[in-house]
């Protein structure tokens, strides 16, 4: 046996070739349960497309306003008790970090 009889492939046997012959010509017809099922799994593909476009809409029209107007309060507070204590010779200092922030909730709240 020389190196070049390994790499030459042998030709497959007619008993594999008719057994490939089979699956080919398997039918291809549709049951009507293979419809109701493809049908479920619309409806139910439908629904979840509809219920992510549902919760797209809670997040850009309510979650994200509401926490970006709380964050621009909490910046806006930062940065002015950042200037006072820079301009002034003043110490900004919240007595009750608990208030200040369900005021700020509360602020960004109201007019949402």
């Amino acid at each position: 046996m020389s190196t070049s009889d390994s790499y030459i492939l042998q030709d497959a046997s007619p008993e594999s070739s008719n057994d490939q012959d089979e699956v080919d010509s398997l039918p291809s017809s549709i049951d009507s349960s293979d419809l109701d099922s493809e049908e479920g799994s619309s409806d139910a593909q439908r629904e979840w497309e509809e219920s992510l476009q549902q919760l797209e809409l809670v997040l850009t029209m309510v979650i994200v306003p509401y926490i970006g107007k709380y964050a621009g309060r909490r910046f806006a507070y930062w940065g002015w008790a950042k200037y006072m204590e820079w301009m002034y010779p003043v110490e900004v200092k919240f007595t009750n970090k608990t208030t200040f922030k369900a005021a700020g909730a509360v602020e960004a709240a109201a007019t949402l």
